[in-house]
């Protein structure tokens, strides 16, 4: 591993001053957009709240309609406390990142972290671990539009015709060139995927029971404040949780077009602390009143009309997750193809034909992907594990060792950040291999139950649920 042994600088706060080439006046240069010229996207426009709006909307989407499995798996106090832990963790992560991006304002993502600390090895693992984890997550959200439009049009017309229309549309919204110009879709999409979390976690209190639960006859909810998962279960569980998470590696992109880099800590600030307390209000909530009769997605465990209901108020929210990911995928490949050259701040002919390729090339991927893994709580625990851990846990580890080794004062403090450091990067490579066997069990058992989704199907997706 490539650490720094020079003495590093003491300073990693964010009170540093800005070094000239992040500067975003025009006539002047971005160390990753080169120069802001009349007429060419201006890539450094996003505020720091829309900056945290976008942060929320790569966070909460999908991996928050798995949290109440999560708990009926684990048990509502281990899955708790698990869901703190990963949240201080990531919350770490999203910190070393805008750290990371202060002292090297040349990264623009995760792959050029690879490159610094790891060599060319490095930048491609990362950088191709980028690319798939969030075409996956893309992927999952077109399988989730799916099921919001199979519930609101009660199996309408075939599941495959409803993932395709998901894939055509993302590709189309996602194509807006740059972040500032989509970060009302991620507005609107938090609102919705907001509304319809209240929504549900409201229903589930009110109603009499669950819909996957008997209807007849007296019914408690079988919640259980601890479980004695399998490690499988309890490794494809924790994968969940990290998913929920697992929106860190966006960061780098989103802090790469704002405004004020100095604003970023303020964004990841408000974004964090939203997203844990909704994640565990409506793990909670939800949990308690439907114990193991949760579905995953939990969008389906509020009864058959308010199913529709929060499905219909979510599905802005699931097609901006689509959106915005397609759109840092596709521009990942886009700053890589064309970086250094002018066509990459100039509307000339290439510039198009290369940005209009990628967001295709990055919807049709999402597309393959969410057919041939229908199962939604699968999927999401499998890129949770694979790749999530791989994004939010063991670079920023290295991170953190590649900009401090070198200090010459080596305190208590240093000593402590070097432990914890060692203690992220294991933990993200004890939960990749773990929770990847755990998803791949639970997929293989899914498919093995009688009626099980199956790949390109035409089937009804919409009436998954949890242990029963």
């Amino acid at each position: 591993m490539g650490f720094r042994n020079e003495k590093a600088s003491e300073d990693v706060e964010y009170g540093a001053e800005l070094k000239p080439d992040e500067t975003n006046t025009q006539g002047q240069t971005d160390a990753v957009f080169g120069e802001v010229v009349e007429g060419g996207p201006n890539y450094r426009n996003v505020s720091w709240l829309g900056s945290s709006i976008l942060m929320m909307k790569t966070q909460i989407g999908l991996g928050v309609l798995s949290i109440p499995a999560a708990f009926d798996t684990l048990g509502l106090i281990p899955g708790i406390i698990a869901l703190v832990v990963i949240g201080v963790i990531t919350l770490w992560s999203g910190y070393i990142v805008g750290a990371f991006k202060r002292r090297h304002p040349e990264t623009y993502g995760i792959e050029d972290v690879g490159q610094k600390i790891f060599g060319r090895a490095g930048r491609e693992v990362l950088g191709l671990g980028f690319a798939l984890f969030w075409t996956c997550v893309a992927g999952s959200g077109m399988l989730g539009i799916s099921i919001g439009l199979n519930s609101l049009s009660e199996h309408g017309a075939c599941t495959a015709i409803f993932v395709a229309v998901a894939c055509v549309v993302g590709f189309g919204l996602a194509s807006i060139q740059t972040l500032d110009k989509i970060s009302w879709i991620a507005w609107v999409g938090l609102a919705g995927i907001l509304s319809a979390i209240i929504t549900l976690t409201v229903s589930v209190g009110l109603q009499d029971r669950p819909s996957a639960a008997p209807q007849f006859g007296p019914w408690e909810s079988d919640f259980e404040l601890f479980k004695s998962p399998t490690f499988a279960n309890a490794a494809a569980a924790l994968s969940s949780l990290v998913f929920a998470y697992a929106g860190t590696p966006a960061y780098f992109n989103i802090v790469s077009e704002m405004k004020d880099h100095k604003d970023y800590f303020k964004a990841l600030s408000l974004c964090q602390f939203v997203m844990t307390a909704l994640y565990i209000a409506i793990g909670v909530v939800v949990y308690y009143y439907c114990g193991s009769f949760v579905a995953s997605p939990a969008l389906g465990s509020a009864g058959i009309l308010m199913k529709k209901v929060c499905y219909g108020l979510a599905l802005p929210g699931l097609l901006a997750s689509v959106v915005i990911v397609t759109h840092i995928t596709a521009k990942y490949f886009f700053i890589r193809t064309l970086r250094g050259t002018h066509h990459l701040n100039h509307n000339t002919a290439k510039h198009w034909i290369v940005w209009f390729s990628l967001t295709g090339a990055v919807s049709l991927t999402a597309y393959i992907i969410a057919s041939a893994i229908p199962v939604f709580g699968g999927l999401v625990s499998l890129i949770g594990a694979l790749l999530g851990t791989l994004m939010c846990f063991q670079p920023m580890g290295c991170m953190w060792l590649y900009d401090n080794w070198g200090r010459s004062n080596r305190d208590w403090k240093w000593k402590a950040m070097v432990a914890w450091s060692v203690f992220v990067i294991v933990s993200g490579t004890f939960l990749l291999i773990g929770g990847t066997y755990g998803s791949i069990v639970g997929i293989m058992d899914s498919y093995q139950k009688n009626g099980g989704t199956k790949p390109w199907t035409c089937a009804d997706n919409s009436n998954s649920s949890g242990g029963h």
